[in-house]
């Protein structure tokens, strides 16, 4: 089109294999990023005579996506002239997964499958949001689409976006879209890692294609209420209409799990938008998580969560400590739990650690004999 592009990034293996015309997919979410990054590398791959396969493919993740973000990608999938790929949890979108998290830790923690009782939420650290509802189900999709090939993931991810995103390689293996079966691997590829914001616009410019609707009232476009959100973002996503229902249902959760959205309560983002009762049951969720977190703050570190866990049987003292802090999470929460009383708790524990593969413990004589006791 004779336009002039900021400069894209990439690394002789890419390069060798879209020089064979490796199919590459593009990851499109509606938000600003994968505009720009189709834009701009749809572009890029005819200039140097890229005859390969290209899509463009969506993760929908249910009524936790803006209603805009669908029709934006199909908006970008016409405008290049590709196929748009729209893929789907088959258990449903983000907002049932964090429910079904929520009730199966609530099991967990019944049945002292774990020591502290588990947040519903996904977190910075702990991002199954983007593995599971998106990676995953992408990769797979592309995987059944081009058998026998080295498929290319690309994806907007930009380095002044947040000091993790700045690590990121350029590209590197995408072990989710390797598979024996149908003789593929992958990789992916960050084309447009070092560009500015105004990099961004500016394309959007140049090839006069509409922003979403979100950006009216936010800095950025993911789910209406993203883990990684400002509190800007936040409060901007309640402006529209079409999130006061998602809200309060969301706020529900944290009310139930006692566990805030973020590092600060989501039910404080827009309190007008709740009912009477839920402010009022907010009120008392934060009383009760704050009892829940002096509870579990009691517990040893030595029995708390490590890889392996349990490694150690509590003495009859830690078991009545434990007992303690689980009837007291039970009671705030309003669970119904077993293991609350000394010999049951360590009996759990002793089968816990009996039924551990024997490469990760060989018991003791003293282990043993306490075993035999119980």
């Amino acid at each position: 089109m004779g336009i002039a592009l900021p400069q894209l990034s990439h690394t002789p293996e890419i390069d060798q294999l879209l020089a064979t015309n490796a199919p590459v997919a593009f990851g499109v979410s509606g938000g600003k990023d994968s505009s720009a990054l189709v834009l701009a590398t749809n572009a890029y791959l005819d200039d140097i005579g890229h005859t390969g396969p290209r899509v463009l493919i969506h993760s929908d993740l249910g009524r936790v996506e803006w209603a805009e973000s669908l029709p934006q990608c199909e908006r970008l999938a016409e405008k290049v002239g590709l196929e748009l790929i729209v893929v789907r949890r088959a258990a449903g979108g983000m907002m049932e997964r964090w429910l079904t998290r929520w009730a199966n830790n609530v099991a967990r923690y019944a049945n002292l499958e774990c020591v502290k009782l588990i947040l519903p939420w996904s977190t910075a650290s702990m991002r199954f949001c983007t593995s599971e509802l998106k990676t995953a189900i992408i990769c797979r999709e592309l995987v059944k689409r081009f058998p026998n090939s080295t498929i290319i993931s690309a994806a907007g991810i930009r380095a002044d976006e947040s000091p993790n995103r700045a690590k990121a390689a350029i590209a590197k293996p995408q072990n989710k879209l390797a598979s024996a079966a149908h003789n593929t691997t992958g990789l992916d590829w960050l084309p447009i890692h070092t560009w500015t914001v105004d990099d961004v616009w500016a394309i959007h410019d140049r090839y006069n294609f509409p922003r979403h609707m979100a950006y009216q009232t936010n800095s950025r476009v993911s789910c209406k209420f993203c883990i990684l959100g400002s509190q800007a973002d936040l409060l901007g996503t309640t402006l529209h209409t079409e999130s006061h229902d998602l809200y309060r249902e969301m706020v529900a959760l944290e009310i139930e799990s006692t566990f805030s959205f973020q590092a600060r309560w989501l039910g404080d983002v827009a309190p007008h938008l709740l009912s009477t009762d839920q402010r009022r049951d907010l009120r008392e969720a934060k009383q009760r998580a704050a009892q829940r977190e002096a509870a579990e703050a009691r517990i040893p570190p030595h029995l708390l969560y490590t890889k392996g866990w349990p490694t150690v049987l509590p003495s009859a003292d830690e078991a009545r400590l434990l007992c303690e802090v689980r009837n007291i999470v039970a009671f705030v929460v309003g669970l119904e739990i077993g293991y609350t009383r000394v010999n049951d708790l360590r009996a759990r524990y002793a089968a816990l650690m009996e039924a551990r593969p024997a490469a990760l413990t060989i018991p003791s004589a003293t282990f043993r004999q306490e075993l035999m006791a119980l």
